[in-house]
């Protein structure tokens, strides 16, 4: 596989482009949205920046991997002659189904496709391609150039052949795969929202506040970061939808999100993304915190 396409440049979509890129593989960055493409695209120069800061990369290596990097907002175009799409659009099933229906009628019966999502089943999703064999997850960690894990998940029809294959890719992008089969959630996620639920339904109760519960856990359990600041870093609106595939999956209760997270996520505090959700992000804020360097 030398050629790649990545569906969507919002933060895990422009992740995978970058990761890609960086080393070696011809990467085609589609979204229907100029103006995401170039928030993506700014994303990437301002992380390869950061690497060359700590010297991990040379300034040649970053002109490289931005040269590697093709965008387009037409999908057609995106997918033409490329060996594996990597689709990282919105968690939302009819998107996902949408999306992997065009690509079946697009791309050649020999691409494999794969989606990012992190919990809907993968076997729903092969459901509308004609050779569903080809189909497989390939669930990234943010920040995927920084994270090593990626969850491959296969579906109940993928092959043993494309499953080798995107392991032994994976490995080449220095990441540490581990194949899991197809459940709600998967591994990752069916372990972590419960806890960031739980987390949130002990501040809904009274328990504690956010930081006192964030501190509980990251000095207490060894987390490098608490729950409640994870969930936004991850996005309350993510976490939201993932629980939800996972009640509806499952029918169990203990998957039910919390109504302080629902109404957060009506409220449009979606955590880091939004300037605000269990921690204030706004621009305010952070002057507020710059300007308390300062003082004594």
């Amino acid at each position: 596989m030398k050629n790649i396409a990545v569906i969507g440049a919002g933060t895990m979509g422009n992740g995978i482009a970058h990761t890609f890129a960086q080393f070696g593989y011809k990467t085609h960055l589609i979204d229907i949205s100029e103006k995401s493409l170039e928030k993506g695209m700014g994303t990437i120069s301002k992380n390869l920046d950061r690497m060359v800061a700590k010297e991990k990369i040379s300034e040649e290596d970053k002109k490289d991997t931005l040269n590697n990097i093709t965008t387009y907002t037409q999908l057609s175009e995106g997918v033409k002659g490329v060996d594996l799409v990597v689709e990282a659009a919105t968690e939302n099933v009819e998107l996902k189904l949408s999306i992997f229906k065009q690509l079946d009628e697009m791309c050649s019966k020999d691409t494999v496709l794969a989606s990012n999502t992190s919990s809907i089943s993968i076997t729903k999703i092969a459901s509308v391609v004609s050779n569903p064999e080809r189909v497989i997850g390939m669930h990234f960690m943010n920040p995927v150039p920084v994270m090593k894990l990626v969850e491959i998940i296969r579906g109940y029809n993928t092959s043993d052949e494309i499953t080798n294959a995107i392991m032994e890719l994976s490995r080449k992008l220095k990441k540490e795969p581990v194949e899991v089969n197809d459940y709600p959630g998967f591994v990752a996620n069916r372990i972590l929202m419960p806890m960031i639920n739980e987390s949130i339904e002990t501040l809904y109760n009274g328990v504690a506040g956010v930081q006192e519960i964030d501190t509980v856990m990251k000095l207490g359990m060894a987390h490098p970061m608490g729950p409640l600041q994870l969930a936004d870093f991850i996005g309350l609106d993510v976490c939201l939808s993932i629980l939800e595939v996972m009640y509806n999956g499952f029918k169990n209760p203990k998957y039910a999100p919390c109504p302080l997270l629902v109404n957060m996520v009506q409220a449009g505090k979606l955590g880091v993304k939004s300037g605000e959700g269990f921690y204030d992000y706004s621009e305010s804020r952070k002057a507020e915190k710059v300007s308390g360097q300062f003082s004594s």
